[in-house]
């Protein structure tokens, strides 16, 4: 098969939970162990980190691969999911994963992914650990999929175990409140391991602290250590301070099998764009009229993200705007401005919400619009009235970025 081919089968034969939901979902471990024996443990041979949180995890893991390359390391990078092709998941040192080792990949253990029923994500998580194994990174830093506990990376030992923040999202599979979710997320903890706790609440702290405690794990808290944090990073967003906190205490215990200095820190911060690729994190697209797009898609997310939309000026502010069907509507749409003019669609994917109903249940927040037939329909629809001293957000779902970048 070509790499267009492979990739077209991989979406088509095996489930995966962001075309699909649920029904791709495997709530244990079973699939991943399997496959990891199948590939010799490449997993094993690995330096990792091992990255979860309910937001924010892309850009910790980003800047974290960011700062290991500004010091001279050979750094693998999984990611999910992607924007717009697959290779964005599996990168070294900035550079997508080859077509060719898919394509090879892929051949080579597809009677085995088709006998496993392995799910879209356990194979490429497997994909990831045996190309980072063949490439001799020096680390790897692994991002969870969704949860901790159960998902496809959690059979990894990492050198630090990071968990950014906890907030309510995939409420289905991972707890309805936050205790539960932190404690689903916590179960990234390994014995001995140190863990970094990048932000916390009242509720979730506690957890943290007897799961680590159970593992025999120090733990830190960034938000404590490195509260009067001013280091600046290319990721732009007020609240990429709290990423950065959470980053700085994770490479100052890194500091004991690494050399990294204070210049690597901060160079890498400033860097994260040009040496991991990463997109869609308050990104400006244009100026005259500016156009911003962020994946930020659940409560925690849309709120943090609206408030740096106040910090912007404009004469008129429209939003395109869509959502997947799974998504708790009553807690995201109360943080969108009342002021704005919205363009309403639904993402090209199975899961997406019918533009139709999302404007019905924005209505009942007092938020006014059309409705568009796609996301590109909107984003023109959009540009086509906005002035030059006007702003256009994008987003509401990683998938409507996508679509626009």
């Amino acid at each position: 098969m070509t790499y267009q081919e492979t990739v077209l089968w991989m979406f088509e034969q095996l489930p995966m939970y962001q075309q699909q939901g649920a029904i791709a979902y495997k709530a244990d471990l079973s699939n991943i162990e399997k496959l990891a024996a199948h590939l010799n443990h490449p997993e094993k041979e690995l330096k990792t980190l091992h990255i979860a949180g309910t937001n924010g995890k892309g850009s910790t893991s980003s800047m974290l691969a960011s700062i290991l390359q500004e010091a001279g390391y050979k750094v693998g990078l999984y990611t999910s999911p992607h924007l717009k092709d697959f290779r964005e998941r599996i990168k070294i040192n900035g550079e997508e994963i080859t077509e060719n080792f898919v394509v090879d990949f892929i051949a080579t253990n597809k009677s085995f992914f088709e006998r496993e029923s392995l799910s879209f994500f356990e194979m490429t998580v497997g994909m990831a650990f045996e190309y980072f194994k063949e490439e001799q990174v020096d680390i790897a830093v692994i991002e969870v999929g969704m949860g901790g506990r159960l998902d496809a990376t959690n059979i990894i030992t990492p050198l630090v175990s990071v968990i950014t923040n906890i907030g309510k999202d995939h409420v289905a599979f991972l707890g309805n409140t936050v205790e539960e979710i932190a404690g689903e997320k916590a179960g990234i903890i390994k014995k001995g391991v140190p863990v970094v706790i990048g932000e916390y609440v009242d509720e979730t702290k506690p957890v943290f602290i007897a799961k680590a405690k159970a593992a025999q794990s120090p733990i830190y808290f960034a938000s404590e250590t490195y509260a009067s944090n001013t280091w600046a990073s290319d990721l732009k967003g007020i609240y990429q301070q709290k990423n950065i906190r959470t980053v700085r205490q994770t490479i100052e215990l890194l500091r004991k099998d690494f050399v990294i200095t204070e210049e690597n820190e901060k160079e890498g911060l400033n860097h994260v764009v040009a040496h991991t690729k990463l997109q869609g994190r308050w990104q400006v697209l244009q100026e005259n009229p500016k156009v911003i797009a962020d994946t930020a898609h659940n409560e925690h997310g849309i709120a943090i993200v609206m408030e740096q939309l106040k910090t912007e000026k404009y004469e008129q502010l429209y939003f395109v705007f869509g959502v997947v069907n799974d998504k708790d509507l009553q807690s995201v749409l109360p943080f969108l401005p009342k002021e704005a003019k919205y363009f309403f669609a639904k993402p090209n994917i199975f899961r997406g919400l019918d533009g139709n109903i999302l404007a019905a249940k924005a209505k009942e927040f007092g938020l006014e619009g059309m409705v568009c037939d796609s996301i590109p329909e909107a984003y023109a629809k959009a540009k086509a009235v906005a002035k030059a001293e006007d702003l256009i957000y994008i987003g509401g779902s990683t998938f409507v970025v996508a679509e626009i970048l």
